[in-house]
């Protein structure tokens, strides 16, 4: 009688395994998330040779080599990428169904198929339904390869044999291996896909994008070491609904993290916004209360949002908070410090906040903007429209400094705005010429804004 087969329980949203099975994950809390899954067995070599392998070396002995970069064709999309695709990473773009992964995967093969062979593999679509995209998109080349299969082994030796130059794998969550007993789109499929990949991506060294799906509460499917392996992580944002996508870099080891890539999508695919500051502003009301602009840093590039809050008294004893794109929690504590430190009251209003045009905003500097444009909101109190403000407020009420204050200045100056309000700590730093070209006000306290600012 054979033996009875060894399985082991893997939570699909963090890759903890266990021997039994558990109700709650002990690693990521999360509630009947442990699949069954069969033990891989691995056979420990004895006696074994390792002469020929690779040795320590001193970091002096190692040569610099620069880095090859692949031109995608897509400005945003490369300065996501921290200046194009490098040769032998591995790309990981992840974000909500029908947000455009797909699409501008597509769309950059439009371009590195001028000069390269690459080579797309689907495990979600036939051919036909590829070509009918590639049509709408207007994308052709006979050094573009389509592929439908979902056996990873299989397509890892294609690109051994083939040698592309570039390879897509749409997407992750479709792939397989044979030997591994558990269902495509597990945590140890996934893992090991990904495994796969990598070590032909840097064996080859052929970059390969990959797809991969999110769950229910918008992180990447599969285990969190999918992101420890790939070299870069890109994300989709905004809603599917809306015209604006940004693609942002959360993982990047090639360049800096927090670069973004802004898009609009159209009938014929994504199209660059080359000024997401313009994007953002337009359609801005006129003497309305309750709105203000900021400046925060997306990595290396400043951007001017617009901010909206709506306060509005009720009858009854609990007030509602609720935040489109602000972190909830950090909205309550500005509340709190307005009521604190500057006597303005929210326990008997509903109070709402919105970014618009899709930005999330998890930047400290964002905290002067928001709280002007409460208490905008709450007196009825119209700002005057040249206005815009940044800057980190502290529990005490004191406003602090930001980094890259000059750089947040220049742009608020080139978009037109006359009065800026900022740090005193950072006013100092200015120069003495910047500081001519607008009325550029210091601020200590939060009180010292509010007379600086209505109209």
């Amino acid at each position: 009688m054979p033996a009875k087969s060894k399985t082991v329980f893997i939570c699909n949203q963090c890759g903890y395994e266990s021997a039994k099975w558990y109700g709650q994950c002990p690693s990521c809390g999360q509630w009947n998330c442990m699949e069954e899954s069969a033990a891989v067995a691995v056979s420990a070599k004895k006696h074994a040779d390792f002469r020929g392998r690779s040795r320590a070396v001193t970091i002096d002995e190692i040569s610099e080599t620069s880095e090859i970069r692949y031109d995608t064709g897509i400005s945003e999309l490369n300065r996501a990428l921290g200046g194009g695709l490098v040769k032998g990473s591995l790309v990981l773009i992840g974000g909500d169904p029908g947000i455009g992964k797909s699409t501008i995967l597509l769309q950059a093969c439009k371009h590195l198929s001028e000069s390269k062979k690459v080579l797309y593999v689907s495990g979600e679509e036939s051919a036909s339904q590829i070509k009918l995209r590639a049509g709408r998109l207007g994308v052709s080349s006979k050094n573009l390869y389509v592929l439908c299969e979902t056996d990873a082994e299989y397509i890892a030796e294609l690109i051994r044999s083939e040698k592309p130059d570039v390879v897509i794998i749409d997407s992750i969550q479709t792939m397989s291996i044979t030997d591994i007993q558990s269902t495509t789109g597990s945590v140890t499929q996934v893992r090991e896909c990904t495994n796969l990949f990598m070590r032909t991506a840097k064996t080859l060294g052929i970059p390969i994008f990959i797809v991969g799906h999110v769950n229910k509460d918008g992180n990447i499917a599969g285990p969190k070491v999918l992101e420890h392996i790939v070299d870069t992580v890109l994300y989709f944002e905004g809603d599917r609904n809306m015209s604006y996508r940004i693609l942002r870099a959360v993982k990047n080891r090639f360049g800096s993290t927090n670069e973004i890539g802004v898009f609009t999508m159209n009938d014929t695919g994504l199209e660059e916004v080359p000024n997401p500051s313009q994007m953002l502003l337009d359609g801005r009301p006129k003497n309305t209360s309750g709105t203000c602009v900021m400046c925060v840093m997306e990595g290396s590039r400043p951007i001017l949002a617009e901010v909206q809050a709506l306060v509005t008294p009720i009858n009854f004893g609990n007030p509602r908070r609720m935040t489109n794109g602000y972190d909830f929690n950090r909205m309550a504590m500005l509340i709190a410090v307005l009521e604190k430190r500057a006597g303005y009251y929210f326990a008997n209003t509903d109070c709402y906040l919105n970014m618009v045009g899709g930005l999330k905003i998890d930047e400290p500097a964002s905290d002067l903007a928001v709280v002007l444009a409460l208490v905008s909101s709450l007196k009825d109190m119209i700002l005057k429209d040249d206005v815009i403000a940044f800057g980190e407020i502290g529990l005490a009420g004191e406003i602090r400094g930001v980094s890259n204050a000059l750089q947040r200045v220049n742009e608020a100056v080139r978009m037109g705005f006359r009065k800026i309000i900022i740090p005193f700590h950072n006013y100092k730093s200015l120069p003495e010429d910047v500081k001519n070209k607008a009325e550029i006000v210091g601020v200590r306290r939060i009180r010292d804004a509010f007379t600086e600012i209505v109209l």
